[in-house]
């Protein structure tokens, strides 16, 4: 088992401590590719072997495939040796004509209709459909999913209003009752996260877009009331949808979509930076995100084996001070970003 995966940082002012590296499930619900079952299995077993043990999922990855695929292999495991978050906001059910049903932004998925609920009884109703999907009958942490402009356009007020009516008192209802130890919230978009402060109820946020080895918009406004709330933040996509892999290759992926002439670029140089000092860019990406006092863990997604060992050994990478130094110079990452020391 790999030591670096093994460490652990505390959530918050709560009784839950996550391993520094988690694994993201969401290209297990088949956004951009059919996963076959086969491939799914080995990647989740190559994951455990290799000794994560915190996993994030969502109803909404997949239309449930996800939560299907990762409960199957986790309620063989002893439930004292993983920790397991899923999200709320989303309830599902049979769509009115299966047969013309249509599945997108997923490739594949299941054939099930979202219906967004925040209130006191669909973030109930989230939480106990999550259980019955994942073959579990508890999971360490919920969070409010996707509660912004991007997924909701103007209907973004109504939902908030929702779950601050009740909604929220489902979660605090939840926690006070021992069935979950934490409360988060995913953020999408920095003008969201950069409003973290106003939630006094959250103990951790997951940051997927808002900061990432590309984007560090949100250093000193959402990070840093983080900090000053102790709020923990977990990083849910440190390759920004893939280019911090792919690099600056024709069609890479940036933010659920083709990146720009303008990222390319940012890339490029950043590309440039890491051909002089031989490092990888995945692993400047990991380690980047989890120097800043606010992080707890990362959690990259894979669905390949291989996968998973690549982002093990690019948290296991040696990378020189002077890396680092070389990216402010050349004003890729803002000159008082936390970097590994």
């Amino acid at each position: 088992m790999n030591a670096a995966v093994t460490q652990r940082r505390k959530v918050g002012a709560t009784p839950l401590s996550l391993p520094v590296m988690g694994f993201g499930a969401a290209h297990l619900g088949e956004l951009y590719e059919v996963v076959t079952e086969a491939d799914a299995q080995t990647t989740l077993a190559a994951a455990w072997d290799a000794g994560l043990r915190y996993y994030d999922t969502a109803p909404w990855y997949g239309r449930g495939l996800a939560e299907h695929r990762l409960g199957g292999m986790l309620r063989t495991r002893r439930r004292d040796e993983f920790q397991i978050t899923t999200k709320v906001g989303r309830t599902l059910h049979r769509p009115a004509d299966p047969r013309a049903f249509d599945r997108s932004p997923w490739v594949g998925g299941l054939n099930f209709d979202v219906h967004f609920d925040y209130s006191h009884d669909g973030v109930m109703r989230s939480y106990e459909q999550a259980l019955q999907r994942l073959s579990l009958d508890t999971v360490d942490a919920l969070l409010i999913h996707d509660l912004d402009t991007l997924t909701h356009e103007d209907q973004k007020n109504g939902h908030e209003r929702a779950l601050a009516d009740s909604g929220m008192r489902a979660l605090q209802e939840l926690k006070a009752g021992g069935q979950i130890a934490a409360i988060g919230r995913g953020f999408n978009t920095a003008e969201s996260f950069n409003d973290v402060a106003g939630w006094a109820e959250l103990d951790f946020a997951l940051v997927a877009m808002p900061y990432t080895l590309l984007d560090q918009s949100t250093l000193h406004k959402g990070m840093a009331d983080c900090v000053r709330r102790g709020i923990s933040v977990v990083i849910g996509a440190p390759f920004a949808s893939g280019i911090l892999v792919t690099g600056s290759r024709a069609g890479a992926m940036y933010a659920y979509g083709k990146a720009s002439a303008a990222m390319q670029e940012k890339v490029r140089g950043i590309e440039a930076i890491c051909a002089i000092h031989q490092v990888s860019m995945a692993a400047a990406a990991l380690q980047f995100v989890l120097a800043h006092p606010a992080v707890v863990s990362v959690i990259p997604g894979a669905k390949r084996a291989s996968e998973v060992m690549a982002n093990i050994a690019a948290l296991d990478a040696v990378i020189p001070a002077v890396f680092w130094a070389d990216l402010k110079t050349a004003g890729l990452i803002v000159a008082d970003a936390p970097v590994p020391e």
